[in-house]
């Protein structure tokens, strides 16, 4: 049945995956990205690229004034960001505190706005290991309590939260989709660096793939 969805649409590989598939599975898509001061701001670029190509609406929210409450996390400028694997201790580093909490709450707002019936996003089953609010009961709690905050209920969706990378690229492949629009390095040079926890998994992804990423590194290992 097509509903209208707000995508929470970062700019990276997943969220451009799940925004094509919303679009695939007939809903009427709002995209919505937040810029909280990330290093990585070119994937609001990317992602105001997309949606202008696709005629779909799309929103910037700006909320870095709160800084103050999301500090600490290397995405953001608190210390060097880490090389290696998702999986690593030291990937820590890049967990932004209550993140996806606040993101998911502003964009449940806009949902109501814009009379929507569900915020989907990106959260997938190689994030478990390292982020707590990419987690399965993290999702149910936030999609209970997301029905009953307003009037109009708004679930909470993360269509890939069983799958890894892989699974979503080779989703993104069987229908087509352009990979060289997305963004997923955390820091934000002219090329993606090829060492970061976010290279490497989407490295390791297209590997499995049998493909080549389309994308430009200063290295591959």
């Amino acid at each position: 049945m097509s509903k209208t969805v707000v995508v929470i649409y970062s700019g990276g590989m997943d969220s451009f995956t799940l925004l094509h598939r919303a679009l695939a599975e007939g809903h009427r898509v709002h995209a919505l990205s937040f810029d909280y001061g990330q290093r990585h701001v070119r994937e609001l670029e990317a992602a105001s690229e997309v949606c202008e190509g696709l005629g779909i609406p799309h929103r910037v929210i700006d909320i870095r004034s709160l800084e103050t409450v999301m500090s600490g996390s290397s995405l953001t400028g608190g210390g060097p960001v880490p090389e290696g694997h998702y999986e690593e201790e030291t990937m820590k580093s890049t967990v932004v505190p209550n993140r996806n909490m606040i993101l998911l709450s502003l964009a449940t707002g806009y949902a109501v706005t814009v009379k929507g019936d569900a915020v989907w996003f990106g959260a997938h089953g190689g994030d478990h290991a390292i982020y707590p609010d990419c987690r399965p009961e993290f999702i149910e709690k936030m999609d209970a309590v997301c029905r009953v905050a307003n009037y109009e209920p708004v679930a909470v969706e993360a269509p890939y939260m069983l799958a890894d990378k892989s699974e979503i690229l080779a989703e993104g492949l069987a229908m087509g989709l352009d990979y060289s629009q997305t963004w997923t390095c955390y820091n934000g040079r002219e090329k993606a660096c090829g060492v970061c926890g976010s290279c490497v998994e989407r490295l390791e992804a297209f590997a499995a793939n049998g493909k080549t990423d389309p994308l430009a590194y200063e290295a591959r290992n």
